[in-house]
C-alpha cells in the first residue's frame, strides 16, 4: 500500500520531522507550530515598532533645548488657510528675535505685514491703507502658538496631552508629527500639530480651530542666530494710513 506523503513543516528555515506520529497527530502538531510562528512574528514586529517609536517627552525636550538657545531666526514661510468654504495660500519671510519680536512680511499674492516689537503689534495692508494696532500682551492672534519658535515656552507645558500623531503624514520622511491642545487658546483651537525634523527644528505647525478652519505654516531656508536690527520690528504707519485700535489678523 502506498502511503500518503506529507510535506515537512519549516519554521525559521529549519525542517521539523515527526517520527512515528500518526498523520492526524502530525497535522495537529503542524497547526500548533504554525500558530506559534505567527505569534512569534507578530510579537517581534510589535517590539520593533516600539523600539523605533520616538519618545515624545524626550523629543519635546530636545526641541525646547534647541529653540531656547536661539537668539534669532529667519525663515521663508508658506501659510495655507482652509475654512468657510475657501482656501488661501500666502508666502513671505519671517524674522524672529528674542524677547518677543516678530515680523511676518507677506509678498505673495499681495503685500501684507504683521510685526511686533514685544510691546505693540501691528497688522498692515498697503492696499487697504489701514493699520491695526494692539497691545502685544493682549494678542490673541492665530500666530500665538508660534511662540515655540521663540523658545518662550515648553511644548509639553503649552500643549496638553502632547502625543505622537501617527495618523498624520509628515512633509518629509524622517520627520515626526506631534499633536496637542493649547491651554491658552483651548476655547478657540481644538488641536495643534507640530512637525519636527531629525535635528529638532520645527518644519510645520498646523492650527485646527473649533469651527473647522485650519491654518498651516510651513518653514524653509531657516537661518539661526542671524543679526537682525531691532528697527526691523518697529512700525510707523505711512502718511495717509488709517489707524485702528483693536483686534488683529489677516
Amino acid at each position: 500500500m502506498q502511503l500518503a506523503r506529507y510535506s515537512l513543516p519549516k519554521i525559521c528555515g529549519r525542517t521539523f520531522r515527526f517520527v512515528g506520529l500518526h498523520p492526524v497527530k502530525t497535522y495537529l502538531m503542524r497547526i500548533r507550530l504554525l500558530r506559534f510562528s505567527v505569534v512569534l512574528s507578530l510579537t517581534a514586529t510589535a517590539l520593533t515598532a516600539a523600539a523605533v517609536a520616538p519618545d515624545v517627552k524626550s523629543l519635546a525636550g530636545a526641541v525646547d533645548e534647541h529653540y531656547n538657545h536661539l537668539r534669532s531666526l529667519q525663515a521663508e514661510f508658506t501659510e495655507l488657510y482652509r475654512g468657510s468654504g475657501m482656501e488661501r495660500t500666502e508666502s513671505g519671510t519671517l524674522w524672529l528675535k528674542k524677547p518677543g519680536k516678530m515680523r511676518w512680511e507677506y509678498r505673495s499674492p499681495k503685500d501684507k505685514l504683521f510685526v511686533s516689537n514685544g510691546k505693540d503689534a501691528w497688522f498692515y495692508v498697503p492696499e487697504d491703507r489701514q493699520a491695526r494696532k494692539t497691545d502685544a500682551k493682549k494678542l490673541e492672534d492665530i500666530r500665538s502658538p508660534l511662540a515655540f519658535l521663540l523658545g518662550k515656552t515648553k511644548l509639553e507645558k503649552e500643549l496638553q496631552g502632547l502625543s505622537l500623531a501617527s495618523d498624520v503624514s509628515p512633509l518629509l520622511p524622517g520627520n515626526v508629527v506631534l499633536r496637542g491642545v493649547p491651554q491658552a487658546l483651548a476655547e478657540r483651537i481644538s488641536e495643534v500639530l507640530v512637525e519636527i525634523t531629525p535635528d529638532h527644528r520645527i518644519a510645520r505647525i498646523v492650527i485646527q480651530e473649533m469651527d473647522g478652519a485650519a491654518t498651516e505654516y510651513r518653514f524653509g531656508e531657516m537661518k539661526e542666530d542671524v543679526a537682525i536690527a531691532d528697527a526691523r520690528f518697529q512700525f510707523k504707519p505711512p502718511e495717509g494710513t488709517e489707524t485702528v485700535e483693536g483686534g488683529l489678523g489677516p
